[in-house]
């Protein structure tokens, strides 16, 4: 096992600079804990909680299941954890070690299981995390409570902070690599495109029933102050159908939706000519 040496530390691999030991963390005393009213993600929400209701009926079937469901769900466990220890955190996150394509497709399958975001996102909000710890730019920010640091980031729209150092990141080593660009562009690359044919996010429906209703990009990239992201907000849409019951209960409003005539003008301006499809 090959490693580079720097006196008794070993230096990561070149491309991670956000984790670079000789940068070190950036500490801002004029941070202060976040108070802004919160914004909550409710495909997030959504996709969790299925998530863990499905985990709990799990638990029912436990005593049924055959040991090879059981040594199954073992096998996925571990598979998922690589993806996640062994790939975005230690491979591309850090650059503490090199793999070859076979290894990184592997750690690309297993890391898209846990639908943990995208290797790019992932790395790009850890590279933050290490460079601007506990401070607002802080994607899991301790200072916001243990709950925040662990879970509750998920649940909520990002600081600005963590969108402005984000940007800053060097990520061009995950750029240069075709594993993390597929993955990464896997949504943006397949499907239609009926509201603007100019640019690369697709509408597409098999995205879109795997992310509760998030798969209709092209629309999302039109009109990103619609709050169901889709033209036809209850099809294949979980999230929207959720939001539009929470509004019924009179715990969601003022909910913003992009005008049918500006949708319809703007489909003809510049769409690909698919929208007639939908419509059907």
């Amino acid at each position: 096992m090959a490693t580079k040496d720097i006196g008794d530390a070993v230096r990561p691999l070149s491309g991670a600079a956000a984790s670079d030991p000789a940068e070190g963390p950036v500490k801002s005393p004029a941070v202060q804990n976040d108070k802004r009213p919160l914004e909550i993600v409710w495909s997030n929400v959504v996709i969790l909680v299925l998530i863990h209701l499905g985990a709990i009926y799990g638990l029912f079937l436990l005593p049924s299941a055959r040991v090879y469901t059981l040594l199954w769900v073992v096998f996925c466990y571990l598979v998922s954890a690589f993806g996640i220890t062994a790939g975005v955190h230690r491979l591309w996150s850090h650059r503490s070690y090199k793999a070859r394509l076979p290894l990184r497709i592997f750690l690309a399958i297993a890391q898209s299981m846990t639908f943990q975001k995208s290797i790019y996102e992932w790395c790009r909000d850890h590279r933050v995390h290490h460079k601007y710890s506990d401070t607002d730019a802080d994607p899991y920010n301790a200072a916001r409570g243990f709950f925040f640091a662990h879970v509750g980031w998920v649940f909520l729209r990002k600081h600005p902070d963590v969108k402005a150092k984000g940007k800053r990141i060097d990520m061009s080593d995950l750029l240069e690599d075709p594993v993390v660009r597929i993955q990464m562009n896997f949504a943006h690359m397949w499907g239609t495109r009926p509201y603007d044919k100019h640019i690369n996010p697709a509408e597409n429906v098999v995205v879109s029933l795997f992310a509760a209703g998030d798969g209709w990009h092209n629309y999302h990239h039109t009109f990103p102050f619609d709050y169901s992201t889709g033209e036809f907000g209850w099809k294949f849409d979980l999230a929207t159908v959720f939001i539009n019951f929470m509004a019924w209960l009179g715990l969601a409003y003022d909910l913003r939706k992009a005008p049918p005539g500006v949708v319809r003008t703007r489909a003809a301006r510049t769409g690909d000519g698919s929208r007639k499809e939908h419509l059907q």
